[in-house]
């Protein structure tokens, strides 16, 4: 039986998911919430690095800030974005005032900002608001 590893958006352990559950609704074991909620998992620099190491699907980040006009915008779109793209990508988000390290190593100048990881490596970058249907379509072209 094929497992892969998925980090529990609510507690961060580590749990290992049979690939034919992984669309079942599957539960932590360590805090029993859901690992999938359809909605993106707010981060910081460590939990990002720790999410882009383990899961075994690929991560989407959006680098944002509350004071971005265009983040704003489009955080309902990455919040659909979420909804359509789970449980096959884990969606992120990760505030550019409390992450400077992520900022300077990925020279992400602009927000918002995507980064797409797969296999712990950046597969994909973007900058600029998008819609659901570009965010969705974008993150799939670069994940196949």
């Amino acid at each position: 039986m094929t497992q892969i590893t998925l980090v529990c958006p609510a507690c961060s352990a580590v749990n290992r998911v049979p690939v034919e559950r992984v669309s079942h609704a599957p539960r932590c074991g360590a805090c029993h919430k859901p690992l999938f909620t359809a909605q993106p998992v707010p981060v910081d620099e460590a939990s990002l690095v720790r999410h882009i190491r383990l899961n075994d699907i690929p991560v989407l980040v959006d680098i944002w800030a509350p004071w971005c006009g265009p983040c704003v915008s489009m955080a309902p779109y990455y919040e659909q974005a979420a909804a359509q793209l789970e449980p096959h990508i884990r969606l992120l988000k990760l505030n550019a005032d409390t992450a400077p390290q992520t900022m300077a190593k990925y020279s992400v100048r602009s927000i918002p900002s995507l980064l797409l990881f797969s296999a712990n490596k950046l597969k994909a970058q973007s900058a600029g608001a998008m819609t659901t249907a570009q965010i969705t379509q974008w993150a799939r072209h670069h994940v196949a």
